[in-house]
């Protein structure tokens, strides 16, 4: 029987679009490899990511008292978040949309 933490971060200011190239590069690795591998990576969305895996892994060391190197990363996954929307000043007086997408990140981590 394996034991499963959850975290979960939400509205964070960036697109689920481009949240989910990370998210998908750290599926399946070790909670520990996950979080060293992305602190190298250079995108926004890598540290936005690695504090939602580090948020699990303090998770599961405090309430259910699992040890970090066991923990492997079972989900993850970014949803889409509410987006805001505003308007520019676009050429012969017309009206150009400006969408703010937010997203939701979700970490399943499980003990092997």
């Amino acid at each position: 029987m394996s034991s499963t933490v959850r975290a979960q971060r939400k509205y964070i200011g960036l697109q689920p679009q481009k949240v989910r190239l990370i998210v998908d590069a750290v599926r399946g690795m070790r909670a520990l490899d996950a979080i060293n591998s992305l602190g190298l990576m250079p995108q926004a969305a890598a540290l936005e990511v690695k504090k939602t895996i580090q948020s699990a892994v303090a998770n599961a060391e405090e309430n259910e008292s699992m040890a970090p190197e066991d923990m492997w990363v079972a989900q993850i996954f970014a949803d889409e978040g509410p987006t805001v929307k505003r308007f520019r000043p676009g050429g012969r007086g017309r009206v150009k949309p400006l969408l703010r997408r937010s997203s939701h990140i979700t970490v399943v981590l499980e003990e092997r």
